[in-house]
């Protein structure tokens, strides 16, 4: 592996959803904030959020929806995505996600006595589902024009 790449996986518990080891640079959402990984980063561990991922590989951008999970960023360039769901763009059905998402929001907008553990989980439905949503139009429209890369290339 070059010393100006990354080695990245993405992780579920179903699959590796992505994994490559010459990577230029992930963008990534924690909790704390959106974080860009480059080569050579320290050592760092973080929660995930539910959100938009994006990676630089060559001349090429790929946008992936997460949601919650964890990130390690390990000596020599190796970043390890642990979360509980990773869908690249392409895979994402829109209609469905949108449907989701409204059925969510139609149980939340419910009056009735929940707990506040039902709330939460509904709560990090929505967000992965406006993620998903997100991260598939973004997709659709970098693909009608391919020209808007990344102005940092």
């Amino acid at each position: 592996m070059s010393e100006n790449k990354i080695k990245f996986k993405i992780i579920t518990p179903e699959k590796i959803t992505y994994s490559s080891e010459d990577v230029k640079r992930v963008t990534i959402p924690t909790e704390a904030g959106e974080i860009t990984v480059l080569p050579n980063h320290i050592p760092l561990v973080s929660v995930l959020k539910s959100g938009e991922l994006k990676i630089i590989k060559d001349k090429q951008e790929i946008f992936i929806s997460v949601s919650t999970g964890f990130l390690e960023v390990r000596p020599k360039s190796e970043v390890y995505i642990l979360a509980d769901t990773a869908e690249k763009a392409e895979d994402i059905d829109l209609e469905r996600a949108q449907m989701a998402k409204e059925r969510v929001k139609q149980l939340l907008e419910k009056k009735q006595d929940r707990s506040d553990v039902a709330f939460a989980r509904l709560q990090s439905s929505l967000n992965r589902e406006m993620a998903r949503i997100k991260v598939a139009n973004k997709y659709r429209r970098f693909k009608k024009n391919p020209n808007n890369f990344s102005k940092f290339e």
